[in-house]
């Protein structure tokens, strides 16, 4: 039998309302630990994913240097204990300003005024760099886990991309419901191989929880499935990514699945001329590693924070 996975340190749940959807934040100590040179971690997840999810980072980092930092990671809007919008579609810039909210919130004991180190892995990875380029003076490190982007779009494609988006409209979507705990961590660990089971059994009551029907169902709004109305635009992104002055930590897996996502629609050679117009960066490709880089190299993603976190 798999010896159950117990967090090295515990966090808690709080909540906080911010433009009008009440957020669950998960917290690792208390502000009583913020300095000016260890401010407020903040880490935002990627898609379909939760807060929770940065748990054994968070563990190993506590390994390194002890429970002295104090720590948060929140539920985007529609994923995990975050309240749903009334919406039948998301919005990048939304996902902005509740960040820019949360960043703010006095019963988190964050302030608009005090800078914090900023993390997202994925689809947070994205948002976070957005938001270090439209308020730089709010970051003192920006960390990205493979936060890609996406490839360039054209303006031909728009009608298509809307004409999906509409069909997609008149499709509701829905996420299959689990017979388990057991069975959404196989789904977990179908995705990513390289997740060990005790922590996918853990994980998987996070990202997930059961219903008065017995079933196990994932905390997400089935409405994330939707073809988004919105192109990306490269360009657009990049000219928020030259205003970043903060220091930025760049982590990816040697063997990250972006490339099958993309094909030659975005070579990697594409991403790293978009990453050199950040002034400051430190990249770190890891060994043994997939997209899901905080499960699978935890320590050695820990190690890398630590060092770029100091004074």
């Amino acid at each position: 039998m798999t010896a159950a996975y117990v967090p090295h340190r515990l966090a808690h749940s709080r909540y906080t309302t911010v433009r009008g959807l009440r957020h669950h934040v998960l917290a690792w100590g208390d502000p009583g630990l913020i300095t000016p040179e260890r401010p407020a971690l903040v880490m935002g997840h990627g898609y379909m994913d939760v807060g929770a999810s940065f748990q054994f980072v968070v563990d190993a980092l506590a390994t390194l240097e002890g429970p002295t930092r104090y720590i948060l990671a929140h539920d985007w809007r529609g994923f995990g204990r975050t309240d749903t919008p009334a919406s039948d579609s998301y919005w990048f810039p939304d996902y902005l300003g509740d960040l820019d909210a949360l960043l703010a919130a006095g019963e988190l004991g964050l302030s608009a005024d005090v800078p914090v180190d900023l993390l997202g892995h994925s689809m947070g990875g994205n948002i976070v760099m957005s938001y270090a380029g439209l308020r730089p003076t709010r970051i003192r490190r920006l960390v990205n886990l493979e936060g890609f982007g996406m490839p360039r779009s054209s303006p031909q494609d728009a009608p298509a991309k809307l004409t999906m988006w509409l069909e997609g409209l008149r499709s509701p979507r829905t996420l299959r419901p689990y017979a388990s705990a057991a069975a959404v961590a196989e789904r977990l660990r179908q995705t990513n191989p390289r997740l060990p089971l005790d922590k996918a059994l853990w994980l998987a009551t996070q990202w997930a929880e059961q219903s008065a029907d017995g079933l196990w169902h994932l905390q997400a709004d089935p409405a994330h499935k939707h073809p988004s109305a919105l192109q990306y635009q490269a360009e657009e992104v990049l000219a928020c990514w030259r205003r970043i002055t903060a220091p930025l930590l760049w982590i990816e897996g040697r063997d990250t699945e972006a490339p099958l996502w993309w094909g030659a629609r975005y070579p990697h050679s594409e991403f790293e001329a978009r990453l050199a117009v950040v002034p400051q960066v430190s990249a770190h490709a890891l060994g043994d590693c997939g997209h899901m880089v905080h499960h699978d190299q935890p320590e050695a993603v820990a190690t890398l924070l630590q060092g770029f976190l100091k004074p």
